[in-house]
């Protein structure tokens, strides 16, 4: 199995990215499966039916979440319901929706085999929710007890500490870990005991900017602490980021990280460290 990950989509910029060049990316490297956090694909700030829905049509097959899961509430209970869309797993009991889905992947012609994927959210900077930790031990004996090998994580989270924490946990016993949130791309693909890895993948959007928005607010707030609406730019200088992992009966045999730099037809490929 060759599974991919994008990481935090953040507006426009990141949603027209992925439209220009996803379907040619998974042709190209043969993806078999494609998982997104879209947490910030519209307005920067959650996630509406309509975005939703360009994101699926462009070949993305199922969409996590995090802290502005809820930003676009409305939209987003009935996403939940009805379509790919996962939110962190570990938010208190009550809440609409589900962090676990699991999906036959096809393996062949005619077989497929199953991949569980899982959305958590760290504790660090974050909304109220459970321990990650704790519920991260329930969910993956169970997945075990079940049969299913293949499992990816998608953990949301602010402290890169609690990213390492999950790998230290679940070192081969789940086949990827990839962090999310901080949306500044990390230099440590690895696969260490069979579980591929990196602390955060980093945004897909506006690159020449402050994680995906316009540089005026966030500067604005540096110097005086009064802060703004944060907005995306309608034109800037995008990049699109993916983790690709190949997979063999739940263990992670190989990794590399593809950056897709807009107006420009190479790829920088980084592959991952295996130790």
């Amino acid at each position: 199995m060759r599974l991919a990950f994008i990481g935090d989509i953040v507006g426009r910029p990141g949603r027209k990215i992925i439209k220009e060049n996803l379907a040619k990316i998974r042709e190209e490297y043969n993806i078999d499966f494609v998982i997104a956090n879209a947490e910030n694909a519209s307005h920067g700030f959650g996630l509406t039916i309509k975005n939703c829905d360009e994101l699926l049509k462009s070949g993305i097959d199922v969409i996590t979440g995090g802290n502005h899961t809820f930003d676009k509430k409305k939209d987003m209970m009935v996403l939940l319901e009805t379509q790919a869309v996962l939110r962190p797993d570990n938010y208190p009991e009550g809440v609409t929706g589900s962090g676990l889905r699991i999906f036959e992947v096809k393996k062949d012609e005619e077989e497929t085999e199953k991949l569980a994927v899982v959305n958590l959210m760290g504790q660090f900077a974050m909304p109220t929710v459970e321990n990650p930790f704790n519920w991260a031990k329930k969910l993956v004996v169970q997945l075990h007890e079940d049969g299913i090998k293949n499992i990816f994580i998608d953990f949301h989270g602010e402290a890169t500490s609690e990213k390492r924490v999950m790998l230290m946990m679940f070192k081969n016993q789940v086949s990827a870990i990839a962090g999310t949130h901080t949306h500044v791309g990390t230099d440590d693909l690895q696969i260490m005991e069979n579980t591929a890895y990196i602390t955060d993948i980093g945004l897909t959007g506006c690159r020449d900017n402050v994680i995906g928005m316009d540089a005026h607010v966030p500067i604005q707030k540096a110097c005086t602490g009064i802060g703004g609406h944060f907005e995306v730019p309608n034109n800037c200088k995008s990049i699109l980021q993916m983790m690709v992992i190949d997979i063999e009966d739940g263990k992670a045999k190989d990794a590399f990280k593809i950056k897709k730099l807009c107006n420009q037809n190479e790829h920088i490929i980084t592959k991952a460290m295996i130790d």
